[in-house]
């Protein structure tokens, strides 16, 4: 049958290749892909050339997608003939192959014989309306069967590592966007298609349990074995899709996404938050804005789907396939990770397009929309913690509010409100205060001195004035907006109200605690009667108020209205959330001050289970809750259980090479989007995987399942100098201490990489350091002198070197 040449629309630059995996419901993924690849090629009016790769050999069905009959030569086919043609270049077999054969020889080999095989006939259009293509699984004849089961692709791979991921490259010269269909499990072709071809990876999932573990080995596994190989350091991004969501049960739907902490049932949003954490290194993982955008509905509803709809733009209901997938594409074009919320990948797109359209020179249409939306996104950051982005896009917003609308424009002087009160969060007051006063300035001069503008800029000033210690005029300014509050509004209004919360705050750290306990009481008793005893606004004030109780003695009333605060927080946002950690916190030391060492033991056991359970246990919070949990036994005289608490978070002893068969974290510090790399990681041989051989650094793989040698125990010491970094930052001397103490021993281990043992010593002195610990650093020095000496002498043989 004659082939006909391919025409394809002009590329002006290299695409990307996105593998769908599932570890079961083969249906799903396939649906998935199909409907992704049809809204892409679809894009920019219908000019965007798409090769969808059906690699399921086992189970094939993406040409059914298309009603697709008859046989074609396929990706069987086509990797047939790149086999006979490494044979016809004599390296038919793998003994053949020069074992030190540099690597570069790798990459002309793969090269050349994607040259030699004419792809065009292994692939087949199937969209004439939009540059849609298929490459199938192979052509389906008599002997089909045999041949996939007969095919050796970790043999392929063995020949040549390189080929694989030349032919990724290959074919996102000539496709903008080349969607690759895994089968399901694991297997040799598994791993070609997450660890060797994708730049993305579209992990889909159910909510059972098997199936987030059979996910969570897969991806480890593919980020792990690009961390570790040298010529795979690539970026990986990871997007996960929830399976089999019934949309019409919510108490059902709620309880797999979030699970139930009375029943020791984890929802797979924490499965899945854990698992990012772990295989990019990133302390803060939250999917919450994620997942409440990307679901897929139930499996037989994606099994009955049938081919993609080529109308989709008007059917794209907010139930719809095509509505899921436009969504989920916001964050898979601008390789975004899925932790950023949807807010930020909007907002961030819109101002990337902007700037692209400007180009450099000025334009009042697109300005002043990038300017609303960098104000956006600063004050998003600014929710986030990122407080330098938030500081970065404010300053942004404001200089092309300055150019366009001037000084005195409202949106400007909003903009230059935000900016002063981030800078004082920031710890930058002066530069703070220096903004507050001329805004105070403009404000009064433009509005008038009671405008609703003017005195929330002079409570500002008078909050930062506090902060550096110029209580007088800080007072003086809380007076000054009090009592215009009260003339304009009311003495029960909600703006007086703030007005002398902020007062409050301002004689609490004045160290007038007897008044600030007045005018906190008549805070919290206005609050309450406008809007509720439970109220955000008011359970704040009453947690202030708790705190302000505990500071002048008033255990008794501290702790009763502490309790209240924690029993609220329970009711409305749920034992996990961060503020019902934080009352439990604030409660415990409540009882520490009553000497009440059972309550403190018992809040903080609970804030320890909250945290491991939404954070993971290894997060540098849990492990500052633990830390605190074993001094407190300790304190309490239940010695043992403290001792086995600081055993099982020191766990700086790895466990010995192949002692571990699960999946590990892989640190990977992503730094933006678009540059998300990896860093060292540890790789792992599923058992019973024939031919994972285990490599040194920069050994030659010879098989796909390939893993460097014992690096499980240099991946753990690297989390826990991560969060030993934490615990410094935050302060946290005790158990920064104790962590410390932990590691020393580990730090200095023969298989730890010389750049983890020099950052890890580092920061064990800068703990010894602070507590001026003069002993410690001594007997630190010396195991330092010890453990030189030992390699100095492995280095010339066995024979005794003097240290100088």
């Amino acid at each position: 049958m004659e082939i006909q040449r391919l025409t394809l629309p002009p590329r002006s630059g290299p695409g990307d290749v996105t593998t769908f995996y599932s570890f079961e419901s083969a249906s799903a993924r396939s649906v998935a892909l199909s409907t992704m690849a049809v809204l892409l090629a679809g894009r920019q009016d219908a000019t965007v050339p798409v090769l969808m790769i059906d690699f399921d050999t086992v189970s094939p069905g993406l040409h059914h997608a298309f009603g697709l009959a008859g046989e074609r030569p396929g990706l069987l086919e086509y990797f047939q003939a790149c086999r006979e043609q490494l044979r016809l270049l004599g390296r038919g077999h793998p003994v053949r192959r020069s074992q030190d054969a540099d690597e570069q020889d790798d990459n002309a080999l793969a090269r050349q014989v994607l040259d030699a095989v004419d792809w065009e006939p292994f692939v087949e259009r199937v969209d004439l309306s939009r540059p849609l293509y298929l490459m199938r699984a192979g052509s389906f004849d008599d002997s089909y069967g045999e041949r996939a089961d007969r095919f050796d692709w970790d043999g392929l791979f063995q020949l040549c590592p390189a080929l694989f991921r030349c032919f990724a490259e290959f074919m996102t010269q000539r496709f903008a966007h080349v969607l690759v269909d895994a089968r399901s499990g694991r297997s040799a072709e598994v791993s070609i298609c997450t660890a060797l071809l994708p730049r993305r990876l579209v992990a889909l999932f159910t909510p059972s349990r098997r199936s987030l573990d059979g996910l969570a080995g897969v991806v480890t596994r593919a980020i792990d074995y690009r961390c570790s190989h040298e010529a795979e350091q690539r970026p990986l991004m990871v997007y996960p899709l929830p399976a089999a969501i019934d949309s019409a049960d919510s108490a059902r739907r709620l309880l797999w996404r979030r699970g139930d902490p009375h029943k020791a049932l984890a929802g797979y949003q924490s499965v899945i938050e854990q698992l990012l954490r772990q295989c990019y290194g990133v302390a803060r993982v939250s999917l919450d804005s994620y997942f409440d955008e990307i679901q897929l509905p139930q499996l037989h509803a994606l099994a009955d789907a049938g081919p993609p709809a080529h109308g989709g733009e008007r059917d794209a209901d907010r139930f719809s396939l095509a509505r899921t997938f436009d969504t989920l594409l916001d964050w898979f074009l601008g390789n975004y990770f899925p932790w950023q919320s949807h807010a930020e990948v909007r907002l961030a797109a819109a101002i990337g397009a902007a700037r692209a359209r400007l180009g450099g020179g000025p334009d009042l249409a697109l300005s002043l929309p990038l300017a609303r939306d960098l104000h956006q996104l600063g004050l998003l950051y600014r929710c986030a913690g990122r407080a330098a982005d938030a500081i970065a896009c404010l300053e942004e917003s404001i200089h092309l509010r300055q150019r366009l609308l001037g000084d005195d424009h409202a949106d400007t002087r909003a903009g230059r409100a935000q900016l002063a009160t981030l800078l004082g969060q920031d710890g930058r007051l002066a530069e703070a205060e220096f903004l507050q006063e001329l805004l105070l300035d403009d404000c009064a001069r433009l509005l008038g001195p009671e405008h609703p503008d003017t005195l929330a800029a002079r409570a500002a000033l008078a909050a930062t004035l506090a902060r550096r210690g110029d209580f007088g005029r800080a007072l003086a300014l809380h007076e000054q907006t009090i009592d215009a509050s009260e003339r304009l509004y009311g003495a029960a209004h909600m703006h007086t109200l703030d007005r002398l919360a902020e007062q409050a705050r301002t004689l609490a750290r004045h160290g007038e605690l007897s008044r600030a306990r007045m005018v906190y009481e008549r805070v919290l008793d206005g609050r309450e009667r406008l809007l509720g005893a439970e109220h955000e606004q008011s359970l704040r004030c009453a947690q202030d108020l708790s705190t302000l109780l505990r500071e002048l003695g008033d255990l008794g009333n501290a702790r009763k209205l502490q309790e209240g605060v924690l029993a609220a927080r329970e009711r409305h946002a749920g034992p996990d959330h961060p503020a019902t950690m934080q009352a439990r916190e604030l409660l415990a030391e409540i009882m520490a001050a009553q000497s009440d060492l059972a309550g403190v033991r018992e809040m903080l056991e609970l804030v320890a289970r909250s945290r491991e359970r939404s954070l993971g246990a290894g997060h540098p919070d849990t492990l500052s809750s633990q830390l605190r949990l074993a001094s407190t036994l300790s304190e309490q005289g239940d010695l043992d259980a403290a001792r086995r608490l600081r055993q099982k978070l020191a766990g700086a002893d790895p466990d010995p090479a192949g002692a571990r068969q699960g999946p590990a974290a892989a640190t990977a510090a992503p730094r933006q989007p678009a540059e998300a790399g990896h860093g060292g990681a540890r790789q792992f041989a599923p058992p019973g995987t024939p031919g994972a051989a285990r490599l040194d650094g920069g050994a030659r793989p010879t098989s796909i399942l390939d893993a460097p040698p014992d690096s499980g125990g240099t991946d753990t010491l690297s989390h826990k100098l991560a969060q030993l970094q934490e615990l410094i930052d935050g302060c946290s001397e005790r158990e920064a201490r104790a962590l410390a103490d932990s590691l020393r021993k580990a730090v200095l281990r023969r298989h730890v990489p010389q750049p983890l043992r020099k950052r890890g010593m580092a920061l064990i002195r800068q703990v010894y350091m602070r507590h001026n610990d003069k002993d410690a650093l001594l007997a630190l020095a010396q195991d330092e002198v010890s453990f030189l000496q030992e390699a100095l002498n492995d280095a010339v043989g066995g024979r005794p070197v003097s240290a100088q």
